[in-house]
């Protein structure tokens, strides 16, 4: 809990009992990543509604055991034979490595703890379920799809693994006239369907694989065995899928930074369908961000893509037809950096170049090739949206401010002033390894095109991230942000609303909601109860999510009331099923799912 809190304070937003309390449940996973099993329990109670009955007994699951740790999969097909003798081959050449040259030394690449909790995955895809409404009812602006993506491995790894290697799952809840249904789904990746018909991880991790010289070799090798012998082919791809989901052109795509869009639909009956690696008539033939930005009056759609080579940084768009414009390289990032998010507004698109960025150095040391480095000064870069070139492209030094995510911008001073809404990473060098360390501070950032002059201040001093607004404001003057509260990042204990025109020194918190003991969610969604209403107001809407209660192993949909003090719980949704912690989300009205 953050130190501006008190107890009077928690005592008025912390949400009912009989809304984030666990409930006993027919059928309920609970994966428990270790070094023997991994299990399902049995219904807990929760102690503090009756401390006679203890917990049940663990069912032990089916395991397949390494010489690490127990792995748990789905049904796979059976190899090929003339596939077989190949694949045992790499499989036993990548025991060795994950033995003796590359074993998950860190916490922060180690299964048994980046796999704990709620953070492991669940055991297979889940068809459309009905779901139970426990608490009031869902509203009817609400028809549609909530649509969550984050990693969810196929295969529990045998070696090193990062928390943002593992495939894409999407987890779908399809309201339509009160009533909800649950689909999870897999993001049906080149990758996922080499990796299912092989029996076995092919592709290796990219935050994890490459831990220095000695283990990058051994994998670089590996993997080129297994592209001569046919066991896969990197041009269709190596993305995960699993980091976000946008709609624009009149398609739903989950994204992830390292490949091309996935196209994907719901069909009537709210389930998940892969349709395939998107190229836009093969004008888009490498990766693109995982948060492409569409303009909500306009109708364009902006993005870019970064790697480590020149240019490090492209910025593209594509018109409100789905048409991809040609490329702008930018030369002047001469530094390859961790480039996740960006902004928009009417009339720039803003760029962080931060301090980390790929580094052989680290490499040598043993880490991994993406890395803080200290030394460098972070910039934020300007470029008019509709820029040919990158002659136009303005960089300004900003000492410590250091952005993964972007939450908002927009022009002020008719255009000589640039206002940006975003979260500081106070700690840059614990983002990829110890997340439980990291603080980010909202930050309202101004940048003067005319004199170069950037000033900046908090806005809150509560560790905050996954933040969202209206998504009606997106690139104009908005003024509410709702962002989760990390207790600690990557957990979720709560949402915040944020009041961005308050006074520069003043807390611009004005409501929040806490989940309760043991409860923790993801990002919130902004969701406008009319949104096809130009007068309405700004925060006249629900803010929606997933919550899990780690004591009973139930997860939850709840739907808030965005104007209220309190963030109201309006409606609650049981799951029939464990959703587990992930990454971004959006929300699908009825009309655009049938537009897919």
């Amino acid at each position: 809990m953050d130190s501006l809190s008190s107890s009077s304070f928690i005592s008025t937003f912390s949400p009912p009992s009989s809304l984030l309390l666990p409930r006993p449940s027919s059928s309920r996973r609970l994966l428990r990543i270790n070094s023997a099993v991994v299990e399902e329990r049995s219904p807990i109670t929760n102690p503090s509604q009756n401390n006679d009955l203890p917990p049940s007994k663990p069912k032990k699951l089916y395991t397949h055991r390494t010489n690490h740790t127990a792995v748990s999969s789905p049904a796979k097909p059976r190899p090929q034979p003339q596939t077989s003798l190949a694949t045992a081959l790499f499989t036993t050449m990548e025991e060795v490595i994950n033995t003796f040259i590359d074993p998950p030394s860190r916490p922060s690449v180690d299964p048994k703890h980046v796999l704990s909790d709620n953070f492991a995955p669940v055991l297979d895809e889940l068809p459309p379920t009905e779901c139970q409404i426990i608490h009031g009812s869902l509203p009817p602006s609400l028809n549609g799809a909530y649509i969550r993506n984050g990693p969810n491995p196929q295969f529990l790894p045998r070696g090193p693994y990062h928390l943002f290697d593992g495939d894409g799952m999407l987890h779908a809840i399809r309201i339509r006239d009160g009533k909800a249904t649950l689909c999870s789904r897999y993001v049906k990746t080149y990758k996922y369907n080499v990796e299912k018909q092989t029996g076995t991880p092919v592709i290796p991790n990219v935050f994890s694989g490459f831990n220095g010289v000695p283990a990058s070799m051994a994998r670089g090798a590996l993997t080129a065995f297994r592209v001569l012998a046919g066991q896969f082919n990197p041009i269709n791809g190596i993305g995960l899928a699993n980091t976000s989901l946008a709609f624009f052109c009149n398609r739903l795509f989950a994204l992830g930074e390292s490949d091309l869009p996935y196209a994907v639909r719901l069909t009537e009956s709210g389930d998940i369908v892969t349709i395939g690696r998107h190229d836009f008539d093969g004008k888009l033939a490498m990766s693109m961000t995982a948060h492409p930005k569409t303009d909500p009056v306009t109708g364009e759609t902006f993005a870019f893509r970064y790697g480590p080579v020149p240019p490090f940084l492209t910025f593209f768009r594509f018109d409100s037809t789905g048409k991809k414009r040609k490329d702008v390289p930018v030369f002047s990032m001469t530094s390859p950096s961790f480039l996740h998010d960006f902004a928009i507004t009417s009339r720039y698109a803003i760029f962080s170049e931060i301090q980390i960025r790929m580094r052989m150095d680290s490499m040598l040391e043993g880490g991994s090739p993406v890395g803080a480095d200290n030394g460098k000064t972070p910039r934020l870069g300007v470029i008019p949206r509709y820029a040919e070139g990158e002659s136009e492209m303005k960089w300004f030094e900003v000492p410590g401010f250091n952005i993964i995510h972007a939450i908002n911008a927009w022009d002020e001073d008719d255009g000589d002033t640039i206002v940006l809404i975003a979260p500081n990473i106070m700690s840059i060098e614990h983002t990829l390894e110890r997340m439980e360390l990291v603080h980010a501070l909202v930050e309202k950032v101004k940048i003067d095109l005319v004199t170069g002059i950037v000033t900046r201040h908090p806005i809150s001093a509560r560790n905050l991230d996954f933040a969202v607004i209206n998504p009606a404001f997106v690139g104009r003057r908005s003024r509410y942000v709702y962002a989760a509260i990390g207790d600690p990042m990557p957990k979720i204990s709560g949402v915040v609303k944020l009041d961005v025109t308050r006074g520069d020194r003043d807390d611009c918190t004005v409501a929040r909601r806490m989940y309760g003991p043991g409860c923790y969610g993801g990002e919130p969604f902004f969701v406008a109860r009319d949104p096809g209403d130009p007068e309405a107001e700004e925060d006249d809407g629900y803010v929606v999510t997933y919550v899990h209660d780690e004591v009973a192993g139930e997860s939850k949909f709840l739907v808030m009331d965005a104007k209220s003090p309190e963030l109201e719980v309006v409606a609650a949704v049981r799951l029939p099923r464990r959703v587990p912690y992930g990454f971004h989300g959006l929300f699908v009205k009825e009309s655009d799912l049938n537009k897919l």
